[in-house]
């Protein structure tokens, strides 16, 4: 039976044995994402939710809502992170399709469906690449046609619907590319960030994740799999991360788009290394600087991490 990649996906990841329901590390295990990498990141978070609860009049119910919350590293750091005195206000909750952790502490709430009527900020690492969205690639006759998870990578010699075919006009054209050009068709994902926004009554919605433009679209798409710390076969059989960069401009209008490097540089993280007459006048000083610098560098790396987006959207 064919299947289309988007449902193919979807099992894959989120399926009764899909990727992110496995027991074990959890995603931690397999990629490594800015709430990983150092504690510099939850760090910046909880700046920018310092200035949001100052900006939103310091209400009595502060919200921080991460969604694809892995196993709560995220929410662990911010917390740590605040202020006690801002920290008793938040409620913290993660959106996450795997169980909740045995360890997570009892303060920080757990469900699969993004919570509504939000005050504070929702925030979403790297989960708009793990949107399943359906993709498409030109024939020898140079149609586009739908690619398909079951049997892999074959290709739907149906035509494309209505829908899709007006996604990828506005969004994605693949006229006057050669055979085997593709398109991930990222309605889906839009209608998704839609959503999850519409859940923020007031306060800030913001998305981290790597993608691209119009005019810088990759050719033959960025499909890949992740498993174990490595790049891999993407296969839709719940053994690895499957993961599509963003369209990031199909996202909608009224959005704020800074690099991960700008953002966090707004936000005090800085990789630059620290003067070296501190290495004289204080040497352990140094040290503590030299290694927050380098896990600074790290995170707004523009070849890695850095060269990653923060979307943001003010409500």
């Amino acid at each position: 039976m064919s299947v289309r990649w988007r449902a193919a996906m979807e099992r894959a990841l989120y399926g009764d044995d899909g990727f992110f329901r496995r027991p074990g590390g959890g995603p931690a295990a397999h990629f490594r994402t800015s709430a990983h990498a150092s504690p510099l990141f939850a760090g910046a978070i909880a700046a920018l939710l310092e200035r949001l609860d100052e900006a939103l009049g310091s209400p009595g119910r502060l919200d921080l809502v991460d969604v694809g919350a892995g196993r709560g590293e995220l929410l662990r750091g911010v917390l740590a992170a605040l202020p006690p005195a801002v920290a008793a206000r938040v409620a913290a909750v993660g959106v996450e399709v795997a169980p909740r952790p045995d360890d997570l502490p009892g303060p920080i709430g757990w469900t699969t469906a993004i919570p509504s009527g939000i005050t504070g900020l929702l925030v979403a690492t790297e989960w708009l690449d793990n949107i399943p969205v359906d993709i498409v690639e030109l024939d020898s006759s140079l149609r586009p046609r739908y690619v398909l998870g079951s049997p892999p990578f074959a290709l739907d010699a149906s035509p494309l619907d209505p829908r899709d075919a007006a996604w990828l006009a506005d969004w994605w054209p693949l006229d006057g590319l050669p055979e085997g050009a593709r398109a991930e068709l990222g309605a889906p994902r839009d209608e998704a960030w839609a959503a999850a926004v519409g859940s923020v009554a007031r306060g800030l919605a913001l998305a981290v994740d790597y993608g691209h433009l119009a005019g810088g679209r990759p050719l033959f798409g960025t499909l890949t799999g992740f498993k174990d710390g490595k790049e891999t076969a993407p296969l839709p059989d719940g053994s690895c991360d499957l993961t599509i960069a963003v369209a990031l401009d199909s996202l909608g209008v009224h959005h704020l788009l800074l690099t991960q490097r700008e953002a966090l540089r707004l936000l005090g993280v800085d990789g630059r290394r620290p003067p070296l007459a501190l290495a004289s006048t204080d040497p352990a000083g140094y040290v503590r600087a030299l290694s927050r610098a380098g896990a600074a560098a790290e995170l707004t790396d523009a070849s890695g991490l850095g060269g990653h987006y923060w979307v943001m959207r003010w409500v």
